[in-house]
């Protein structure tokens, strides 16, 4: 029998097969692979075996005896292979190599998994969904998708996973750990994936490419998400207000407004905010960083949206259009805020004397009537205003613009809003109407004023003799009593005749 062994004599051979053995015992158990004979039997779980040592192995599972030690680590194992392809971690050899790709592997199960990337063989398949996957082991952890289990728990968090190396990658969040560091830039990563993701902006690699758009991405998730754009689809959905969203990170963003939750809180003025992302572009008010910058006039902005709607100013596009009146608008927020001229709409309230506004700018304005407060000076005569629209406008006096015209008339005006009233004299349009005697108006002021006939109300106060008017060009003209001022006044020349 040792001469067989020497020699590499085979005289057994099997019938089915053709596979050669030295041993008539070694055929025997060979032989149980065609009829699926299972002679030994584990007594706890009744799980069958084909060789006794195979039993012997697996009762080790139930008695969790692990004979095989690691002298290096202490690590224990089950089996005496087990061990010999741990000690590979410590010797570094990897003795399996990819003839293809010429990868090195410490397994041999490793390089037979490896070989199906170049082959695309993928012999484990899903009974559920019908994936195909080229390892067992993907099969068996992809299956709990399907069943809910997941057997892999945080013992600090209780959170559970499906897949153990899920928890381990996990773990580092409680332990800080990231192993995986960009030998570029420095930066550190807790799982390899996210590393080896991280290298392509560096390489500038985009290997996910959308077949509809072409649209080229560093990352698989980020393809999976865009394709969505062109779907439709949007599988997330908000439980509180029925939202829904393409990806999971919008919906836990748009959540925080449902709790207040506002987790992102910046250093230096302690603001809060719901997103990452907004933190990231208000760091740049203290930063001074504009990082978007226009080609054609070198305005720099430091969000990317602000340059993209800054640019529309040059190419004159208005992608936003109105459904009722059919106007036009460069900017979202623009169409939005003008939609409320046509429902009534006013959601931004002054905390001090209940004013109604249709949008936020417009309340800010309005708080400087209450604060006093005038932000914006001309830096030719001084004079203080509000808001930079009143400044832009008033500079016009300096420099003598008027850039809004009348197509009718040619008059020229410094201010679109009063080409707006004058077109009105043209068109005899007189959209202010008084309630009470349905008087009609070209100007919201002319209106105004004429309601005080109604209400009595008389705001302008002369400071000498305390005399009320309804409008101030009344008390203007009142004041001259007092000052002996004489504005029409004409001189008359003298004649003298001859008699």
């Amino acid at each position: 029998m040792e001469e067989r062994v020497q020699n590499r004599e085979k005289p057994h051979k099997c019938d089915v097969c053709m596979s050669e053995f030295s041993l008539k015992g070694h055929l025997r158990n060979h032989m149980r692979i065609h009829t699926e004979e299972k002679p030994y039997k584990c007594d706890i779980c009744m799980s069958e075996f084909t060789l006794k040592g195979h039993l012997r192995n697996h009762m080790r599972i139930h008695t969790e005896e692990k004979p095989y030690k690691c002298d290096v680590c202490m690590s224990e194992f089950t089996l005496k292979g087990h061990l010999r392809n741990h000690m590979r971690i410590h010797t570094g050899e990897k003795p399996y190599k990819c003839g293809v790709c010429m990868s090195e592997f410490s397994h041999e199960r490793s390089l037979k998994n490896h070989k199906r990337i170049h082959t695309g063989e993928k012999p484990y398949k899903c009974g559920v969904c019908m994936s195909e996957f080229t390892q067992n082991k993907s099969l068996r952890d992809h299956m709990r998708i399907h069943t809910g289990e997941k057997p892999y728990k945080c013992d600090i968090c209780m959170s559970e996973f499906t897949v153990k190396g899920y928890l381990r990658n996990h773990m580092r969040i409680h332990t800080g750990e990231k192993p995986y560091k960009c030998d570029v830039c420095m930066f550190e990563f807790t799982v390899k994936g996210q590393l080896r993701n991280h290298m392509r902006i560096h390489t500038g690699e985009k290997p996910y490419k959308c077949d509809v758009c072409m649209s080229e991405f560093t990352v698989k998730g980020r393809l999976r998400n865009h394709m969505r754009i062109h779907t439709g689809e949007k599988p997330y959905k908000c439980n509180v207000c029925m939202s829904e969203f393409t990806q999971r990170g919008h919906l836990r963003d748009h959540m925080r407004r449902h709790t207040g939750e506002k987790p992102y809180k910046c250093n230096v003025c302690m603001s809060e905010f719901t997103v990452k992302g907004s933190l990231r572009i208000h760091m740049r008010i203290h930063t001074g960083e504009k990082p978007y910058k226009c080609d054609v006039c070198m305005s720099e902005f430091t969000v990317k949206g602000s340059l993209r709607n800054h640019m529309r100013i040059h190419t004159g596009e208005k992608p936003y259009k109105c459904g009722v009146c059919m106007s036009e608008f460069t900017v979202k927020g623009s169409l939005r805020n003008h939609m409320r001229i046509h429902t009534g709409e006013k959601p931004h309230k002054c905390g001090v004397c209940m004013s109604e506004f249709t949008s936020r700018g417009s309340l800010k304005n309005h708080m400087i009537i209450h604060t006093g407060e005038k932000p914006y000076k001309c830096g030719v005569c001084m004079s203080e205003f509000t808001s930079r629209g009143s400044l832009r406008n008033h500079m016009r006096i300096h420099t003598g613009e008027k850039p809004y015209k009348c197509d009718i008339c040619m008059s020229e005006f410094t201010v679109k809003g009063r080409l707006r009233n004058h077109m009105r004299i043209h068109t005899g349009e007189k959209p202010y109407i008084c309630d009470v005697c349905m008087s009609e108006f070209t100007l919201k002021g002319s209106l105004r004023r004429h309601m005080r006939i109604h209400t009595g109300e008389k705001p302008y106060k002369c400071s000498v003799c305390m005399s009320e008017f309804s409008c101030n060009g009344s008390l203007r003209n009142h004041m001259r009593i007092h000052t002996g001022e004489k504005p029409h006044e004409r001189t008359h020349l003298n004649e003298s005749y001859d008699t």
